[in-house]
C-alpha cells in the first residue's frame, strides 16, 4: 500500500506558462538575476523558474540537465523560501533511517526512544543501532545536560590600555542594566555573563545568554546589536568593529568553547557487562581500553586534533539533518572526549563528553515539515511555560546516541569488522571492484 502526502511531488504540478518561460530565459541569459524574480510570483512557480533557467543554461552549453528530483518535495515552499533559503529552487533529499530502541536515563528523558538519523553513509545506522542494543542490554545510558547558553562576542577598537580600562569598568558596573536591556529583545533570553578578553587595542566581550528552547544564535546576535548600539557605544565612546569577533566562537573548533562550553554540555555513560561486550559488540574490555588510548588519545594528540573521539561528527550530522539543527555546528560538537575504563569481571565503563553542542527544539530548521516530524517522533514538544526543557531533553538523546555510535565503532576496530561492514553495507553493486 502506498501513502501519498497531500502536496507531495509538487514538481509535476508546476507548469510554466509563457511568462514563466520568458523569466527563465532571462535568468539563463544573465539579464535577470536569480534573486530578481517578481515578488508577487508564487514561491513554487519561482522555484520552477529557477530550475528551468538552469536547464536552459545547460542546453545553451550543449548539455542535457533535468532537475526533476530537486523539484519534487512536500515541504512548505512559502516557509522554506522566506525563512530558510533564498533563491529557493527545490530540495536536497537525504535518506533517513531509525535506530533503537535506546534507553535514555536523563533528567528530562526517562525511557526508550527510537532515533531518526539522516545520512548518505552506508553502515552508519547499522553501527549505531548495534550500540543502542548494547546500551539497552546494559539497562540504559545515564545522561546529564548543562545549559551553558549561547554566546556572541563583539570586537571593539580602543586607543590603548587607558580606554580599555574605562570600557571594562563600565561593563562590570552596568551588568544588571545590560541584562535588563537585552531581555527586552525576547522574553526567552536572559544574559548570564560578560567575559572580556583584551589583545592589544582590541577588546572582546563574550556575552552568554540562556535562550530557552531555541539554539539562540539569532537571539544573541540581536541582543548584542542592541546592547552595542544603544548602550555600549553611546556611553563609552568605544566603537564596535565586528558584532562577532570570533571569540564567541561560532562554527569553528576552539579551545575557549572546549573549556567554557557553548550551547549544551552533555555527559553520557554506561557500564557494559562482559556478557554484553562479547555477545553484542564482539569485543573485550581490555581491547576497548587499549584502542581508546592509542587511537582517541594518542592519535588525536599526534594529529593536533581537538576531538578525542571516534565519530562524534557522524552521529551529530545525521541527527542534526533529521531534526533541523544548524549543520555547521557539527564542527563544534565534534570536539568532545570518549572515555573507556576497565571494571571488575570484564565489564567496561564508557562515557562521552560534549562540551559544545548547540541544539534547538524551536526555531531555524526545526520548523521544516520532515524535521518537525522527526522531533515529534522523539517526543520533543516545546512548552512555553517551561522554556528550555525540550531542548535539554533533545540534548540528552543526542548524548546517548553519540555514546551508542562510539561503542559500536570502537568495538569494530578491536574485532577488525570496520572494513568488512563498509564493504557489505556501504557499497552498492556498481561500486564493488
Amino acid at each position: 500500500m502506498s501513502e501519498r502526502i497531500d502536496g507531495a511531488d509538487r514538481y509535476s504540478r508546476v507548469d510554466l506558462d509563457d511568462g514563466g518561460e520568458a523569466l527563465a530565459r532571462e535568468v539563463a541569459e544573465g539579464t535577470r538575476g536569480l534573486h530578481q524574480l517578481p515578488r508577487e510570483l508564487d514561491p513554487l512557480m519561482a522555484a520552477a523558474v529557477r530550475r528551468r533557467a538552469m536547464e536552459l543554461r545547460a542546453e545553451r552549453a550543449g548539455a542535457t540537465l533535468s532537475l526533476e528530483h530537486i523539484g519534487s518535495f512536500s515541504l512548505d515552499a512559502q516557509r522554506a523560501s522566506t525563512q530558510h533559503c533564498e533563491n529557493f529552487a527545490g530540495v536536497a533529499q537525504v535518506p533517513l533511517g531509525l535506530v533503537g530502541p535506546l534507553r535514555v536515563l536523563g533528567e528530562h528523558e526517562q525511557g526508550d526512544v527510537v532515533v531518526p538519523l539522516a545520512t548518505t553513509e552506508g553502515a552508519l545506522l547499522a553501527s549505531v543501532n548495534r550500540g543502542c542494543r548494547a546500551i539497552q542490554a546494559a539497562g540504559g545510558a545515564r545522561v546529564r545536560v548543562e545549559d551553558v547558553g549561547m554566546t556572541r562576542a563583539p570586537a571593539f577598537r580602543t586607543s590603548g590600555l587607558e580606554e580599555v580600562g574605562r570600557l571594562l569598568e563600565w561593563v562590570e558596573s552596568h551588568f544588571d542594566r545590560m541584562r535588563e536591556h537585552a531581555g527586552k529583545t525576547s522574553r526567552f533570553l536572559d544574559l548570564q555573563e560578560v567575559r572580556p578578553k583584551v589583545l592589544g587595542t582590541t577588546v572582546f566581550l563574550r556575552f552568554r545568554f540562556l535562550t530557552g528552547d531555541a539554539m539562540g544564535m539569532n537571539m544573541a546576535t540581536i541582543a548584542c546589536d542592541r546592547l552595542v548600539s544603544e548602550l555600549i557605544e553611546p556611553e563609552t565612546g568605544v566603537q564596535c568593529v565586528a558584532l562577532s569577533g570570533n571569540y564567541c566562537v561560532d562554527k569553528k573548533p576552539a579551545a575557549v568553547n572546549f573549556e567554557l562550553g557553548r550551547g549544551k554540555r552533555i555527559w553520557a555513560e554506561v557500564e557494559l557487562p562482559r556478557e554484553v561486550l562479547e555477545r553484542i559488540l564482539k569485543t573485550r574490555s581490555e581491547m576497548l581500553v587499549e584502542v581508546q588510548l592509542r587511537k582517541n588519545l594518542h592519535g588525536s594528540i599526534a594529529a593536533g586534533a581537538m576531538g578525542y573521539n571516534a565519530q562524534f561528527a557522524n552521529v551529530l550530522a545525521a541527527l542534526f539533518v533529521a531534526t533541523g539543527q544548524d549543520l555547521a555546528h557539527v564542527v563544534e560538537g565534534a570536539m568532545g572526549l570518549t572515555h573507556f575504563e576497565q571494571r571488575s569481571d570484564g565489564a567496561v565503563y564508557a562515557s562521552v563528553y560534549l562540551p559544545d553542542a548547540p541544539v534547538a527544539a524551536v526555531g531555524g530548521g526545526t520548523g521544516l515539515d520532515t524535521q518537525r516530524e522527526s522531533l515529534q517522533l522523539l517526543g520533543i514538544r516545546p512548552d512555553a511555560e517551561n522554556p528550555g526543557r525540550a531542548a535539554r531533553r533533545l540534548a540528552e538523546i543526542v548524548g546517548a546516541t553519540v555514546l551508542a555510535g562510539e561503542l559500536s565503532l570502537m568495538s569494530a576496530f578491536t574485532s577488525r569488522d570496520l572494513a568488512r561492514a563498509h564493504e557489505r553495507l556501504g557499497r552498492g553493486p556498481s561500486e564493488r571492484p
